[in-house]
């Protein structure tokens, strides 16, 4: 089961009349400058997780309905998406979202068309959650299944205080955080599980190609504190010396969450992977290593990436690559797909950057 495409109405930037129609394949990158949308379609499918996991309200109330909203509650009064699957079972799921008086998002109708025989199922409308999460049918199950475990990574925080410096409780290991705060146990688990340290030695290998003094990770659990361990590391010399997480610059720490993501064993990958800039504070070389990690997940998951890198959009087709533009005549966002065909002659004489920066393919401010 794959997502096809997103067919989006009445979400913050994504106007609530024509709407856009967003298409994904195994990988697709997002490019366009800041303040064109990006970041909105990364916040949907925040948004179409905890409408699935029943944490909607939670999600509202942590925003607000107005900012929700395409030009908030005085223009936009509900917003309304479908979802087009690659399956034998289910060929959409859609619904429609209302605002309430009370500050809140009510869910008006949602619904499953099987791909089979092109029915539509029904599901419990008129509600502050999804009920999609109860229901028994395997082809709910399915779909709950899919759609709870897309998951949005943004590894950003490398502050002192960041939750991928801290320690971490041992057993934390179900996924892996959207911050990577439970990274220390996560390839603890690797590790040590016989089935899985093959993966645990591949992420390694991997971070020790852009990180050459990196040796390995030291995770065993902290003296006086048995359940919880730390990302301490020894370096390729031999010494016995311990670093903490704090001595790892932020850029290495940024591709170990990376890599461990990415190269995790194909059974635990989330069914939609979402990275928001990964490549903020990688060198280069690392830049070229993490798109060749994006590929290897993309065999078993799909892979959305929303960047401003001219080094990474080098290293993807032009048919991967979804441009995102802002209309200022219809106060809108714009998705784009790139058409190969049409920047064949282009494509003979420049990369793909030098024609974002000439801006031929648009997404430029």
């Amino acid at each position: 089961m794959k997502l096809r495409e997103i067919y989006l109405k009445g979400y913050k930037s994504i106007d609530g009349d024509v709407g856009q129609t967003i298409s994904f394949g195994d990988v697709t990158l997002l490019l366009g400058a800041n303040g064109t949308g990006k970041s909105n379609l990364v916040s949907f499918f925040k948004l179409l997780n905890s409408m699935t996991i029943g944490e909607l309200s939670k999600y509202v109330g942590k925003h607000g309905v107005n900012r929700l909203l395409y030009y908030g509650l005085k223009q936009t009064e509900t917003l309304s998406f479908e979802l087009q699957f690659k399956s034998d079972e289910i060929s959409s799921y859609s619904a429609v979202l209302s605002h309430s008086y009370s500050d809140n998002i009510f869910i008006v109708s949602n619904q499953i068309r099987l791909a089979n025989n092109d029915q539509i199922y029904f599901l419990k409308g008129s509600s502050f959650e999804s009920e999609l999460r109860s229901e028994t049918s395997d082809t709910c199950k399915n779909l709950y299944n899919f759609l709870s475990n897309i998951r949005t990574y943004q590894f950003h925080d490398t502050s002192d205080t960041a939750p991928v410096k801290l320690r971490s409780y041992v057993d934390d290991v179900k996924f892996l955080h959207s911050d990577a705060g439970n990274l220390a146990p996560f390839l603890k688990m690797l590790q040590e599980y016989p089935a899985y340290k093959k993966y645990y030695d591949r992420i390694v290998r991997h971070i020790q190609r852009v990180m050459p003094q990196f040796g390995n990770f030291d995770l065993e659990p902290i003296p006086g504190s048995e359940n919880n361990v730390r990302l301490n590391w020894k370096d390729s010399s031999g010494n016995d010396y311990l670093f903490d997480p704090g001595q790892i610059s932020d850029g290495s720490l940024r591709f170990m969450a990376l890599a461990t993501l990415l190269l995790q064993p194909p059974e635990l990958l989330p069914k939609f992977i979402i990275l928001d800039e990964p490549e903020l504070g990688l060198h280069p070389a690392a830049i070229a290593e993490l798109s060749g990690l994006v590929r290897i997940a993309a065999q078993n998951t799909q892979v959305l990436v929303a960047t401003q890198s001219t080094r990474l959009v080098d290293e993807f087709l032009p048919e991967e690559i979804v441009v995102v533009e802002r209309d200022e005549q219809q106060r809108c966002s714009v998705f784009k797909k790139l058409d190969a065909a049409r920047l064949e002659d282009w494509l003979a004489r420049y990369s793909l950057s030098e024609l974002w920066e000439k801006n031929v393919l648009g997404g430029q401010p």
